[in-house]
């Protein structure tokens, strides 16, 4: 592209972008004062060397005006405040700059040529390196305006150039020509070095621009990091952080502080009833409750799912801690309209203070456990830690430690519990119950043990010394007889579980005798999951048996959905159906419901003949319960095995075991 195309371009040029406007005003700036001085300087010392020869308006009251006007430029410039500057007023300054340049510049040059015929050989020579080097020194401080650039020069070169080539004379004829070529020169060179400081503009522009998207980047991480996505409140790991610091400025001041366990009761069935997405919504809301309720400087936390937490700095006293528990408990048990209806969700809030010696993990620990024991012992208000709790929370430590160390193999035995049919008059199979012998702690309740085994997840792993000793009593047992096999909520979610419980099966000998007993809140989580896996427990020869049946979350969909053989009617109902019209009503209805199904109905928990007579009454055939024999070791079971071929009767009772 020729120079001439360039000029072009530059002189119908639109305005560069904010960035480079503001670039180019900082630049000039810097710049515009410098050139100015250096145009007086040498206006000074060439109307200085004029002095005698030329009239005084032409060499001290031109030079004054042009002073005045030049300084009034500057100040002009140094007086502009550059944090303030917008890019609308530097485009007003860089276009004023431009129009101003060549203005000023054909008034020095008009000047300078003015003084020509005043001049002896010597002087005008000065006039004509006055004239080239301001040129030059003019291009040098605007090369970051090239429209201010070319202008002045231009406005100085064309007279120069004409009125030296008509002077006649070679020397100056040839200044003319070299100044030409210096300016050509000087052209490109400024050209390319604006071509440059644009692109340094825009790469520092991009650069800034990265710079944001990599802040905006950190920011949002931070924000995942430290805030739960969901309700916008800090996350687990915020609040694991801020403990740990109030806890040490507490102990530090000799002060107490409290942590708040708030789990939501019942909340699973917002998500089945009205789905997650409602679900969403009731979380969020509850989380704007604690918000609102809370005191001001404590310090709010979701933990997960249903769970948040509190980290009280004052107040933290017990009664203290029951009064906020009640308002918050208030507060979050409150109706939350939703698309679809309108709920109610309550929360079980758990509070521990802290002690001198606790540390973090020692008093989230308290808080937690005081938050199960609200959840158990008062679902929907609040429990405070206590010393006894203390003490029984070491003890569970305790328990748990041996559990997690336990030689399972050893340890854990197993108890069968018969299963009699009435109306053939036989023990049809046994439920296989586990028991746990701790050689430190003696026998260990499985109401105690089983809740904790799934909560370190070791059920797995007691599941399957279960399941092998069962397997390997069945074997023993006459071929009509089967063994039932209680599965837990992990083993049915666990597709790993489920392989491990089919390997020890298919490996034992067949046909298989060994039946599987689930609860319906083992199924909650997820029931076409858990439907997969009891297909694939059927493909072994097993049958599957709905256990409690009638409490919980007692739901028709569980037994039209699933693949089921019986049903366990819980004791509570057995307990009352001699006295109580309702209960009785309730367990012919499910009578009723199996036959219609084709399932059978097995009763739990019968220990007197009454509850007997009054089932039989009712239609009821498969009874389990101390009336027909206490669990009892394999060894015992095998023995009852082989004596009930002689019937039952009520007086038999106590050959069975039973109670009188």
């Amino acid at each position: 592209m020729s120079v001439f195309r360039r000029l072009g371009r530059v002189i119908f040029e639109s305005p560069g972008s904010a960035e480079l406007s503001l670039a180019q005003w900082h630049a000039l700036r810097r710049q515009v004062p410098l050139m100015y001085a250096m145009l007086l300087a040498n206006m000074v010392i060439l109307a200085a060397t004029h002095l005698s020869s030329a009239p005084k308006f032409l060499t001290i009251l031109v030079p004054c005006v042009m002073i005045a006007l030049c300084a009034t430029r500057v100040l002009r410039w140094v007086g502009s405040d550059s944090a303030t500057i917008t890019p609308e007023q530097a485009n007003r300054d860089i276009r004023a700059m431009v129009i101003l340049g060549p203005l000023i510049a054909i008034g020095f040059a008009g000047w300078a040529l003015s003084l020509y015929p005043f001049g002896s050989p010597p002087q005008q020579a000065h006039i004509a390196f006055f004239m080239a080097i301001t040129t030059i020194g003019c291009m040098f401080c605007l090369l970051n305006v090239r429209k201010a650039a070319v202008a002045i020069s231009a406005c100085v070169l064309i007279p120069f150039t004409g009125f030296f080539v008509l002077t006649g004379q070679p020397v100056f004829i040839a200044i003319a020509l070299n100044m030409v070529v210096v300016t050509a020169v000087l052209t490109t060179i400024l050209l390319d070095n604006y071509r440059d400081f644009a692109g340094l503009v825009a790469s520092r522009q991009e650069m800034a621009r990265r710079q944001e998207q990599t802040q905006q980047l950190l920011d949002e991480n931070h924000r995942l990091a430290w805030l739960d996505s969901l309700t916008g409140v800090p996350n687990r790991r915020s609040f694991h952080k801020e403990l740990a610091r109030a806890l040490e400025e507490a102990k530090a001041g000799g002060r107490t502080i409290a942590v708040a366990r708030l789990n939501l009761d019942r909340f699973k069935a917002v998500n089945e009833v009205f789905g997650q997405i409602a679900g969403d919504r009731v979380l969020i809301e509850v989380a704007q409750r604690i918000d609102v309720h809370r005191p001001f400087s404590s310090f709010l936390a979701r933990l997960d799912s249903d769970n948040f937490a509190l980290i009280l700095t004052e107040n933290s006293s017990g009664p203290s801690l029951e009064k906020l528990g009640q308002r918050l408990c208030e507060a979050i048990a409150r109706p939350i309209k939703l698309p679809l209806g309108t709920t109610h969700v309550t929360a079980s809030i758990g509070f521990a203070a802290s002690g001198p010696e606790d540390t973090l993990e020692t008093l989230f620990d308290h808080a937690d456990y005081a938050g199960l024991l609200a959840k158990r012992d008062a679902r929907g208000g609040t429990m405070v830690f206590s010393a006894i709790d203390a003490h029984d929370l070491r003890q569970i430590r305790r328990m748990e430690h041996l559990l997690h160390t336990a030689d399972l193999d050893e340890e854990i035995y197993i108890l069968l519990q018969p299963q009699f049919d009435i109306a053939i008059g036989e023990t049809t199979g046994f439920e296989v119950l586990a028991r746990w012998r701790s050689p430190v702690l003696g026998e260990i309740s499985p109401a105690e043990f089983i809740p904790m085994a799934e909560r370190m997840g070791l059920i797995g792993r007691i599941t399957q010394v279960v399941l092998r000793k069962a397997l390997a009593v069945s074997e023993k047992l006459p071929r009509r007889m089967r063994l039932s096999v209680n599965l837990s909520a992990n083993d049915i979610g666990s597709p790993a579980a489920i392989d491990a419980v089919i390997a020890q099966v298919e490996a034992a000998p067949r046909p298989s005798r060994v039946d599987f007993e689930i609860t319906e809140t083992a199924i909650m989580r997820d029931l076409d999951h858990a439907k997969e896996a009891l297909s694939r427990l059927l493909g072994l020869g097993a049958r599957i048996a709905l256990d409690d049946f009638g409490t919980g979350h007692s739901s028709l969909t569980h037994v039209q959905r699933l693949p089921l053989h019986r049903i366990k009617i819980d004791r509570s109902f057995v307990a009352e159906v001699t006295s109580d019209p309702t209960s009785r009503a309730i367990v012919k209805t499910m009578v009723d419901l199996c036959r219609n199904l084709g399932m059978s109905c097995v009763f739990e928990g019968i220990e007197t003949e009454a509850q007997l007579e009054a089932l039989a009454g009712l239609g009821g055939t498969v009874m389990q319960g101390y009336l027909f024999g206490r669990p009892m070791p394999p060894d015992q079971a095998l023995a009852h095995a082989e004596q009930s071929e002689a019937g039952w009767r009520p007086e038999h009772s106590q050959r069975f075991g039973a109670v009188s």
